[in-house]
């Protein structure tokens, strides 16, 4: 797989060839001195448990991971914040309203999308939903299950960090 670097031949500011990487996270223009630094970009998921103790998960709609299990969220779009992502992203893709948000943690992942490896910061949140009667599978979830903490089969989950995510999260309530 190409560094992300690799994808970026011409300086964006003067159009110039002279656009050399500096190390693996910078590219310098030889020729009007812009440097670009790439930096991860911001993405949240959200850890739902139900009342009877069962975490909600997600079956991806869409690749990378068609078929896969997932947590709900996305990408933080421009001029919003965290908590306002993750709220967007919970009710497109499963048609709900959070009543609290918790932050938890974080965890850097690699995504790879139209052949492009994205670099990114994953932020996960702990979600308190109080009416499930409205849930409602959309956009990039084909369909929701509820399982319990003993049931999640980390395998069956598509991509790295919520891989990770999981593991951590089910780990810190089984205790």
């Amino acid at each position: 797989m190409l560094h992300p670097l690799e994808k970026f031949r011409y300086c964006p500011v003067c159009g110039s060839e002279q656009f050399r990487e500096q190390n693996d996270r910078s590219k310098l223009c030889h020729q009007c001195g812009f440097h670009y630094y790439l930096n991860a970009v911001s993405a949240v998921a959200g850890f739902i448990v139900d009342n009877s103790n069962k975490l909600l998960l997600c079956v991806r709609s869409q690749e990378p991971q068609k078929g896969m299990l997932d947590l709900p969220g996305g990408f933080v779009d421009i001029a919003e914040t965290a908590e306002e992502a993750i709220q967007r992203e919970i009710f497109e893709e499963l048609n709900l309203k959070i009543d609290s948000i918790e932050y938890l943690f974080s965890v850097p992942n690699e995504y790879l999308y139209s052949d492009f490896n994205v670099r990114t910061l994953d932020m996960f949140f702990k979600i308190k939903i109080i009416d499930f009667s409205v849930l409602k599978s959309k956009d990039d979830v084909l369909e929701t299950v509820f399982v319990s903490f003993s049931d999640v089969d980390i395998e069956k989950i598509g991509l790295k960090s919520i891989k990770i995510a999981v593991s951590k999260f089910l780990s810190i309530h089984n205790d």
